[in-house]
């Protein structure tokens, strides 16, 4: 009897006919059958963004032989949603990648990643789910010597699962011809921007301004996404959606009170 293929959903935020996702989808042919839905254009730092203010759409798209694909005119998660609820309501998926997407996604970037947040909202239905992301933001960035690690990564989910997690965070460095030195599994760096806004005047005369800034790391320990990707490692980050800080609720407890008309 022929062993049943893994259903793998493909999203991710740079639209459509990015090469990352193009490269994902052969990826995820090896491994399974592939249902493809991501956004009609690029959706860069959307986050977790749902449209609520117009209808959404899909129009199916030939972007390879035996790939049933659709494009979106929302955002990554308004993509996923439409793919577990409107497309595939009674197929399970056993496994959602999105990107590879043109750009890091490490540290405090998966708060503003719609490639991060698209897996994330997949791993919210109960998905294992992966984000991938490559280290250079052009579209004609040699990320070949990065796939096999990608194929490795989903395959070992596919088999293994994620226990006590749903959601990996994957940064790919760039090498610039060098190679990739393995795989790291680590935490999430702390880190901020530095942003800064350059103004401008737009054609009627109307004042404009344009985010700018620069990444800085505020921990660039060896247990990190930044120490890794800094060193040549694929990082893979063990994330989640449930944001609670532990450690606070025991000094927050004196809060803690009924109110005095409660009967």
């Amino acid at each position: 009897m022929m062993e049943k293929k893994p259903t793998i959903l493909v999203t991710n935020d740079d639209g459509m006919f990015a090469p990352g996702i193009q490269r994902l989808i052969r990826i995820a042919q090896s491994l399974g059958q592939v249902y493809v839905v991501a956004p009609d254009s690029p959706q860069s730092g959307q986050g977790h963004a749902v449209t609520l203010s117009e209808p959404l759409r899909l129009r199916k798209v030939n972007i390879m032989d035996g790939v049933e694909a659709y494009e979106c005119n929302g955002t990554p998660v308004d993509c996923v949603k439409l793919a577990k609820n409107v497309l595939y309501p009674d197929k399970p998926i056993d496994l959602c990648v999105s990107g590879i997407n043109h750009g890091s996604n490490a540290s405090i970037n998966i708060l503003y990643s719609g490639t991060m947040s698209a897996a994330m909202e997949a791993s919210l239905e109960g998905i294992n789910s992966i984000g991938f992301s490559f280290l250079n933001y052009s579209f004609e960035a040699d990320m070949d010597a990065a796939l096999p690690y990608v194929r490795e990564i989903m395959d070992f989910v596919l088999r293994h699962g994620l226990k006590g997690c749903r959601l990996l965070n994957v940064n790919i460095p760039d090498m610039d011809g060098g190679s990739i030195k393995g795989i790291k599994v680590c935490r999430q760096s702390h880190g901020s921007w530095v942003e800064e806004f350059q103004q401008g005047i737009d054609p009627r005369g109307e004042p404009y301004y344009w985010l700018t800034g620069r990444f800085v790391a505020r921990d660039a320990s060896e247990d990190t996404d930044i120490w890794a990707l800094k060193n040549g490692f694929i990082s893979v980050v063990p994330s989640r959606y449930d944001l609670t800080d532990d450690e606070a609720i025991p000094h927050l407890k004196h809060l803690n009170r009924h109110s005095e008309t409660e009967a």
